[in-house]
């Protein structure tokens, strides 16, 4: 297994290589989500459309939780490795797996007691919701996966490997397209089958590197020898990690309140979204996973004490974010009809789809800053001001997005979303500065 050290070397070619498997994992995770829409809103239709969709937004609510904590572990696991600190790497990995492996069982408990209050909570229309409620009744079955694969891609990611978590995930999304075509162009098994083959493609992913790590780790196998978790490790990790979850879970929270808003508009504007918001992932994610790859990067710095590196570190993210957001924007302000043709043909859904991806995509800018800003502070071990920028992120989403509706529709909420990043860009950029002054 290749271990990358980012407190050594060029500044700019260590986060552009280690950055980039993480970014192409990023996008081969999204596959997931965009073959089900895909092949949903050819082969059956803009209901099933509209009700995958929704779905996507409420189990990346509760995958927040899951990933949050993976991402706040795997930073204390590269401020160790940073500190060369091989002891103290196997704690925090004992602990983190003990303690995402409980909170991981309960979220799946509880997704399965709660799911008949979902269609009155997330007011999804009576023609969507049989169809919404079997598609969960079969995804929720992946959530164990779903914490195997984050769990162990922070655990490698962490300590420089970037590469395998990408392997597996190419693998499971290649999988995913091919069952999909099975199970609902040849077996004609609907959304059922949607869901059952992302949640085959998962444990394939999940059960498939933990597996590696294990027989390739010589730090994971001395964990495995660990008979029980420490407490000051298991409440160093709580420090970093359910902040993070919290965060995590906060920006998502907030999503998915806009989803009921916007479901509130009924089907077409439900299946435009569902659509336009994979396209949307599709161009915004990468920037989501470079700053998580310069979140590991500024923590790795962090624990070996290189604050000139940091510092440069800090300037080139930025640098390589701008290019990259202004570049998108260009992309998806002429490309997104023919996008949205690729989910569906219905015209009114198209042009209502667009609509979004234009207002959205000519401000990548603000979502890029705002990534990197959470990976810092997160990475500096101050994952507080990580939450406070979500919290305003997203508080200013929600009210605007209800504000704003209901004087000029579904615009209002589109415009929403912008000005909630721009404004904690503003605040995490002041903050950061305060920061900086006082070290």
């Amino acid at each position: 297994m290749m271990q990358r050290d980012l407190t050594h070397g060029n500044v700019t070619s260590s986060l552009l290589l280690f950055s980039l498997p993480m970014i192409l994992g990023n996008l081969l995770q999204q596959c997931y989500n965009v073959a089900d829409t895909l092949i949903v809103g050819r082969a059956i239709g803009s209901d099933a459309l509209a009700a995958v969709g929704s779905s996507f937004t409420l189990m990346t609510f509760l995958v927040s939780v899951i990933l949050g904590l993976a991402m706040g572990s795997g930073t204390l696991f590269s401020i160790r490795f940073g500190q060369r600190d091989e002891e103290g790497i196997k704690d925090a990995v004992a602990a983190a797996f003990f303690l995402i492996a409980i909170i991981t069982a309960l979220i799946t408990l509880i997704t399965y007691l709660t799911i008949d209050y979902l269609d009155t909570f997330l007011s999804v229309p009576n023609s969507i919701w049989p169809i919404m409620r079997s598609y969960l009744l079969v995804i929720y079955l992946g959530i164990p996966a779903i914490f195997l694969y984050n769990f162990f891609s922070s655990f490698l990611r962490a300590l420089g490997e970037a590469r395998t978590p990408l392997m597996f995930l190419a693998l499971s999304a290649i999988l995913n397209i091919l069952l999909d075509i099975v199970f609902i162009v040849f077996l004609n098994t609907r959304v059922v089958g949607a869901a059952t083959a992302t949640v085959l493609s998962q444990y394939v992913a999940g059960i498939g590197i933990a597996l590696y790590s294990y027989k390739h780790s010589r730090l994971l196998r001395g964990t495995i020898k660990i008979k029980r978790v420490k407490k000051e490790v298991l409440k160093t990790l709580s420090s970093f990690s359910f902040l993070t979850c919290l965060q995590q879970s906060v920006m998502n929270l907030g999503i998915l309140m806009v989803q009921g808003l916007i479901n509130s508009f009924g089907p077409i504007i439900m299946a435009a979204y569902a659509a336009a918001v994979k396209i949307d992932a599709f161009a915004y994610m990468p920037s989501q996973e470079f700053g998580n790859a310069f979140s590991i990067f500024i923590a790795q710095n962090n624990g070996a004490r290189e604050k000139e590196r940091i510092k440069k570190g800090i300037k080139v993210a930025f640098s390589i974010s701008t290019i990259y957001c202004l570049l998108m924007a260009f992309i998806l302000n002429l490309g997104s009809n023919w996008l949205m043709r690729l989910f569906i043909s219905d015209s009114t859904i198209v042009n209502e789809g667009v609509r979004y991806l234009r207002i959205e995509g000519s401000f990548y800018i603000g979502i890029g800053y705002l990534f990197l800003l959470y990976g810092l502070f997160r990475a500096l071990a101050k994952p507080g001001i990580s939450l406070l920028l979500t919290i305003i992120s997203l508080g200013t989403r929600v009210v605007l997005a209800y504000i704003l509706s209901a004087f000029i529709g579904v615009v209002g909420i589109w415009a929403s979303i912008v000005i909630g990043w721009f404004f904690a860009d503003t605040i995490g950029l002041l903050l950061y500065l305060c920061c900086l002054k006082k070290a």
